[in-house]
């Protein structure tokens, strides 16, 4: 089973997508959401997610600033 979560400062975005994901009986466990990219890479520290989905588009850190972390974070583990 592959962990993944959800960051989008869009609260019914991320509902829909948990959503869709869990209706498609695909071997995926929802471990947790985030608002913003800052709240995301928290999640992603403490989860350790297989799949990361999100918006690029976030107040506080973008996807992109947000993506540049959980690397720099992941290359030094």
């Amino acid at each position: 089973m592959y962990r993944y979560v959800v960051i989008d400062d869009e609260a019914l975005i991320r509902k829909a997508i948990i959503k869709k994901i869990s209706s498609l009986d695909l071997p995926l466990a929802w471990v947790g959401e985030a608002e913003d990219g800052e709240e995301g890479l928290a999640l992603v520290e403490r989860e350790k997610p297989d799949i990361v989905l999100t918006d690029m588009r976030m107040p506080v850190m973008d996807g992109v600033q947000f993506l540049q972390a959980v690397t720099e974070k992941r290359s030094e583990a």
